[in-house]
């Protein structure tokens, strides 16, 4: 019994959503360390923010919602900085390290942006290996280090129209929330 050509497609899209599926990224999780590289030669690691909220954003410079994102973070950065928010940046593409320090001068960030491979994003996102990441790659890491929500470009419901809400909404709720170890306001016993 020979398969049509429609059922070869639909065996096809099936195993690519269930490929993918099993591979998705496991949230929340432990970020692991990343250390990104800066063009003057120093390095930025992840693990110096613990105890902010971190937004980890994988750019292309030239990539229109790359820049987009970026220009919504510069405002967070701003809002959000003293309240414990950091954003730190990486291009990923190839001569990244070329194509940063323009990057910076056009954006003028206020935030560090370095560059890494390619292959530090797919894996510091748990991206699918054999699916093509599209741009930006997004992570926010809460103040004890664990990856709590990520997203990738192609993420309508998140990078849309209400894009620039839904940043603040993860920041806002990821502040609010407290830090292991610090005990609030001691309570003053129940005198009967």
């Amino acid at each position: 019994m020979l398969m049509t050509n429609r059922k070869w497609i639909l065996l096809a899209l099936m195993l690519s959503l269930l490929a993918s599926t099993a591979m998705a990224a496991d949230l929340p999780r432990k970020a692991p360390e990343l250390t990104i590289s800066l063009t003057n030669g120093q390095q930025v690691l992840l693990s110096a923010y613990k105890g902010k909220v971190v937004a980890m954003i994988f750019i292309l410079t030239t990539c229109p919602h790359c820049q987009k994102t970026v220009g919504y973070l510069i405002k967070d950065q701003a809002e959000y900085g003293p309240r414990g928010f950091q954003v730190l940046a990486s291009a990923i593409q190839e001569g990244a390290a070329a194509a940063v320090p323009a990057f910076i001068k056009t954006f003028n960030t206020p935030f560090p942006v370095g560059f890494n491979s390619p292959q530090t994003a797919v894996d510091f996102m748990q991206h699918p290996p054999m699916l093509i990441p599209h741009m930006p790659l997004l992570a926010f890491v809460d103040k004890q280090g664990n990856i709590r929500a990520q997203h990738e470009g192609d993420d309508d419901k998140f990078f849309g129209d209400p894009q620039e809400q839904n940043l603040r909404a993860q920041i806002e709720a990821l502040l609010k929330e407290g830090t292991p170890g610090k005990k609030g306001p001691a309570k003053s016993p129940r005198v009967p």
